[in-house]
C-alpha cells in the first residue's frame, strides 16, 4: 500500500496587495477525526463492526429467517458490512501504530467506493427488514407466530451500523473532492 509519513511542511507567506494579487496558495485538509487512520476513523469503523456482526448474529440465529428474500439481504449485507468494516480496522490499526497518514489519493478513493457501496447496501437491507417486519407486526398481527423481537433488533442494529458508516463514507468523500 502506498501510503505517506506524516511530515510537517512549511507554509509560504502570502502576497501582499503589492505584489500582483494571485490566489493565495491550497491547503490540504487536515486530519480529521473520523477519516481513515484517526482513532476517531478506528471507533466508527469499530461501531460498524461490532452492530453488523451483531445484526447478522441476531439475524442467523432465527428459524426461519431464509423463509424472507428482505431477511437474507440483511444477512448478506451485514456480513459484507463487517467484514469491509474490520479490514478497515486492521488498516486504520496499523496506520496509527505505525503513525502514517491514509491520505493517499488512491486509498481515499478506495475507501470512498468501499464505504459507499457498503453502507448503501445495509441501509437497503435494513429499510427492507424494517419494511417486512411492521407488516408481520402491525398489517398482518402474527407476531406471535414468528421472531418479531429478533428481527426487529436485527434491523435496528443494521441502521445503527449505517449511522456509523455514513460519516466514514461523508469525510472520505469530502477529503476526496477536496484534493
Amino acid at each position: 500500500m502506498n501510503v505517506t509519513h506524516s511530515a510537517v511542511h512549511p507554509v509560504e507567506d502570502l502576497p501582499t496587495a503589492e505584489g500582483g494579487g494571485g490566489n493565495p496558495p491550497r491547503v490540504r485538509m487536515k486530519n480529521l477525526q473520523g477519516m481513515p487512520g484517526t482513532p476517531g476513523g478506528l471507533a466508527l469503523r469499530v461501531f460498524q463492526f461490532v452492530f453488523a456482526v451483531g445484526a447478522l448474529c441476531v439475524m442467523a440465529t432465527t428459524s426461519d429467517f431464509a423463509s424472507v428474500t428482505a431477511f437474507c439481504y440483511l444477512v448478506a449485507a451485514a456480513s459484507l458490512q463487517s467484514l469491509w468494516s474490520f479490514s478497515l480496522a486492521i488498516t486504520d490499526i496499523y496506520a496509527l501504530l505505525v503513525k502514517r497518514s491514509l491520505q493517499n489519493r488512491q486509498v481515499v478513493s478506495l475507501f470512498t467506493v468501499g464505504d459507499g457501496i457498503t453502507s448503501t447496501l445495509t441501509f437497503a437491507a435494513a429499510c427492507a427488514s424494517a419494511g417486512i417486519t411492521v407488516l408481520i407486526d402491525n398489517d398482518l398481527g402474527v407476531c406471535s407466530q414468528n421472531h418479531c423481537a429478533n428481527f426487529e433488533t436485527a434491523t435496528g442494529m443494521a441502521f445503527i451500523s449505517w449511522f456509523a458508516a455514513l460519516p466514514s463514507f461523508i469525510l472520505n468523500f469530502w477529503s476526496l473532492a477536496s484534493r
